[in-house]
């Protein structure tokens, strides 16, 4: 636990805390209502059990436990987009490229290599597949079928990559705002810390947005996309999580106030419109939950809906900020 700070203990310990104190007010609801049907609500628990145990194990681990994590997520929301997606026959062996990236991306993010990590997705991928189905010798569909593998490789991979990439993250001369003090040999990475807020914000945004929009909302705000999302769950959940990073941020990583604030909008406001881009995505195919592979939950995809807009939003705030 070497490379982890004494504030990011302290996190993944409050966050084992909170988990205990949920499953115990979930179990009082199940002894005191009985007649009532909570197993939605259990599954929900006994599911985030799982997540956190794995993801608090890894951190507790290191960075390439982490990364590898991360990396098998994304096979599995990829793997699930494919499922759903109504993919030509031709593009078969086409997909075998698309899975190879994940591997590769990854090990850009575990070398810390920024240039390739950022351009080969969108670039190189974005070259290879359509080269790979050119030659199948299929036209017809073409344009549907490449732009469809290419959305899922950068939102299942590229853009949760993002959030594997933090934990390499090291400070350095060059940085616009940190003191110089910092830059001393041996101090612990910041990238543990960054992570837990990032991912502890996203899904905080996404219960204050619910609760704020159950208690308050009335205005809908994409009635035909999400009929749950209203005008004051969006603003409350946006100053929440801005408020909350504000708090928390400078505690927990290297933020000023001012930045924390800045990613608690970004976080806030992205987490939205990545919850509303996999709404539409299912709203298109027709389906409720992308996979039932999470009890109470939906999918991998349902799971990591405001990470995938979060995760590379926040990155390069930072990134830009103080690396």
């Amino acid at each position: 636990m070497d490379h982890l700070t004494t504030e990011v203990r302290w996190a993944l310990g409050g966050i084992a805390l909170l988990l205990v104190v949920a499953s115990i007010y979930v179990f009082a609801l199940c002894r005191l209502q009985p007649d009532r049907d909570r197993k939605d609500l259990v599954d929900r628990m006994k599911t985030w059990w799982v997540i956190i145990l794995l993801f608090g194990c890894a951190f507790l681990i290191g960075k390439g436990t982490l990364i590898v994590l991360f990396a098998f997520v994304s096979f599995l929301g990829l793997k699930e987009y494919f499922s759903l997606i109504p993919a030509r026959r031709a593009d078969r062996r086409v997909l075998f490229w698309a899975y190879l990236a994940i591997p590769v991306q990854y090990y850009w993010v575990w070398l810390d290599w920024y240039g390739m990590f950022i351009v080969f997705i969108p670039i190189y991928m974005f070259m290879l597949i359509p080269s790979r189905m050119i030659l199948t010798g299929v036209t017809e569909g073409f344009l549907r079928s490449v732009g469809m593998v290419h959305w899922g490789l950068m939102t299942t991979v590229f853009s949760l990559s993002h959030a594997a990439a933090l934990i390499g993250l090291e400070w350095h001369s060059g940085a616009r705002t940190l003191p110089a003090e910092l830059y001393q040999t041996g101090e612990i990475p910041p990238g543990p810390g960054l992570l837990i807020l990032l991912i502890a914000l996203t899904q905080i945004n996404d219960v204050a947005q619910y609760v704020w929009g159950k208690s308050l909302g009335k205005r809908k705000i994409a009635p035909h996309v999400s009929p749950g999302k209203t005008v004051a769950g969006f603003l409350g959940g946006v100053v929440t999580t801005a408020l909350l990073a504000c708090a928390v941020g400078p505690w927990l990583t290297l933020l000023t106030r001012e930045h924390a604030l800045i990613a608690g909008l970004i976080i806030g406001v992205g987490g939205f419109f990545g919850d509303l881009s996999i709404s539409a995505l299912k709203r298109d195919l027709g389906v409720k939950d992308t996979s039932a592979m999470l009890p109470g939950h939906g999918g991998i995809m349902d799971r990591v809906d405001s990470l995938t807009f979060t995760a590379p939003l926040f990155f390069h705030f930072v990134y830009y900020l103080y690396f």
